[in-house]
């Protein structure tokens, strides 16, 4: 029973923090675009006024973008054939964590835990709140003006005080979205 109890917690603290760092990136795009012919890009401020964050974690997400087009091939253009334009979504997620876990003062048979029968044991509920952040990444024709590409991340984003693990995390973000565009080819990492 102690194996079970001391190689579970370990395991249970590993999912939890696993599943801390994990962005879900989800995409979709305009079927009929050329996603060949898209060579510059620039910034959609209209747009990026928009995003409800503070300044400098636009300027943050702003230059991840620039890496990460970069990457893709794109220049910064005046005279783009892409603009890019940014949305988050913030919201407060509740989770509540049941511990019965191990031996219960109770009557005898199996229970929602891994023992049985009476004894000291260690149970109870713990509750904890985290925030989740969504980032929107839209590439937009500049000629047409219409939505041709968007990426969306999904992640928690927790209370980060930490400027470097700040901007980590939202290179992270930004780079999990874009490995999806261009759409139906494999992005250099």
């Amino acid at each position: 029973m102690k194996k079970i109890k001391i190689l579970t917690l370990p395991l249970l603290a590993l999912l939890v923090l696993s599943s801390c760092t994990s962005v879900r990136v989800l995409s979709d795009y305009d079927k009929e675009a050329d996603f060949n012919t898209y060579k510059s890009y620039a910034f959609y401020k209209t747009g990026i006024d928009k995003a409800q964050i503070s300044d400098l974690d636009k300027k943050r997400i702003l230059r991840a973008i620039e890496t990460e087009m970069s990457k893709r091939g794109f220049v910064k253009s005046e005279n783009p054939d892409l603009l890019v334009a940014i949305f988050t979504k913030e919201k407060e997620e509740v989770d509540i964590y049941n511990n019965n876990f191990g031996w219960g003062w109770g009557g005898w048979g199996w229970g929602p835990g891994f023992g049985w029968g009476w004894g000291p044991g260690w149970g109870g509920s713990q509750v904890s709140t985290r925030t989740e952040g969504s980032l929107y990444i839209d590439l937009v024709d500049a000629k047409t003006r219409e939505l041709v590409w968007q990426g969306k991340g999904v992640g928690n984003l927790g209370n980060i005080n930490n400027i470097q693990k700040k901007e980590e995390r939202i290179r992270e973000f930004v780079s999990e979205i874009l490995m999806q565009y261009p759409p139906n080819t494999v992005a250099v990492r």
